[in-house]
C-alpha cells in the first residue's frame, strides 16, 4: 500500500512544469515549489530513520529543489522506497525527530505516518494542477484510520504545520472527503468548505 502511494505521488509530479511550481497548493501558504521541497525532504528523512539514521537533522531539511525537481523527487521517492523494503522487522525503531527527540517510533507505524502524508500531498500536488486524483479504494481504505489516529491538537495551529485543524466532512462524505476533512483540507479546494 504504502509503495503504491509514493509511486501515486512521482505519477503526478512528472506532470508538473516549471511554470506549475509557483501555484498555491492547499498546503497553506505553500507553492507547489515549496511543497515538492517537503515532500523529497520527507522521503530523505524518513529513508535516514529506515537505515538508522533520522536523528541527523540534515536529512530533514528542506532545500530548493534546483532546476530539475521532478527528478529529485523521483529519485527521493526510490530511495524511500528501496529504504523501506530493506526493513527488517516491523519493530525496528525509527527516529523520527520531527515528531519527537524523546523516542523512537516502530517501523510499522513510521511507514503509516509516511503513507498518510502522500496519500494526502498526491492529492495536493492534484489539486495544485487542477486534477483530481482518488487513490484506490483498499489504499484509502487503509489510510482512513491513520488519518483518524492523526491528533487534532494545537500544534496545527502551528505555523508550518502540516495538517490544520479538523473539518467537518459533509454527510455521505466518501473515504478520500473523510480522510482531507480529517487532516483540514476542503476536499473542494481552492473553494473553501461553507
Amino acid at each position: 500500500m504504502h509503495a503504491g502511494a509514493v509511486r501515486d505521488s512521482v505519477t503526478l509530479v512528472r506532470r508538473v512544469t516549471p511554470d506549475d511550481l509557483p501555484r498555491p497548493t492547499p498546503c497553506s501558504a505553500w507553492t507547489l515549489a515549496d511543497l515538492l521541497a517537503h515532500m523529497t525532504a520527507q522521503h530523505h528523512g524518513f529513508a535516514a530513520a529506515a537505515r538508522g539514521d533520522g536523528r541527523d537533522p540534515a536529512h530533514w531539511t528542506v532545500h530548493p529543489l534546483g532546476t530539475d525537481p521532478v527528478t529529485r523527487y523521483a529519485a527521493a521517492a526510490d530511495e524511500v522506497l528501496a529504504a523501506f523494503a530493506a526493513v527488517g522487522t516491523p519493530d525496528q525503531p525509527f527516529a523520527l525527530p520531527e515528531f519527537t527527540t524523546a523516542r523512537t517510533f516502530p517501523a510499522h507505524r513510521a511507514i503509516g505516518f509516511h503513507l498518510i502524508d502522500y496519500v494526502v500531498h498526491t492529492w495536493d500536488v492534484a489539486r495544485a494542477l487542477g486534477l483530481d486524483h482518488i487513490p484506490g479504494a483498499a489504499l484509502l481504505d487503509a489510510a482512513l484510520p491513520l488519518a483518524y489516529a492523526v491528533p487534532d491538537d494545537d500544534s496545527r495551529r502551528a505555523p508550518g504545520s502540516a495538517f490544520r485543524p479538523a473539518l467537518t466532512p459533509a454527510a455521505h462524505a466518501g473515504p478520500l472527503e473523510q480522510i482531507l476533512t480529517a487532516l483540514g483540507r476542503s476536499p473542494d479546494w481552492p473553494t473553501p468548505l461553507p
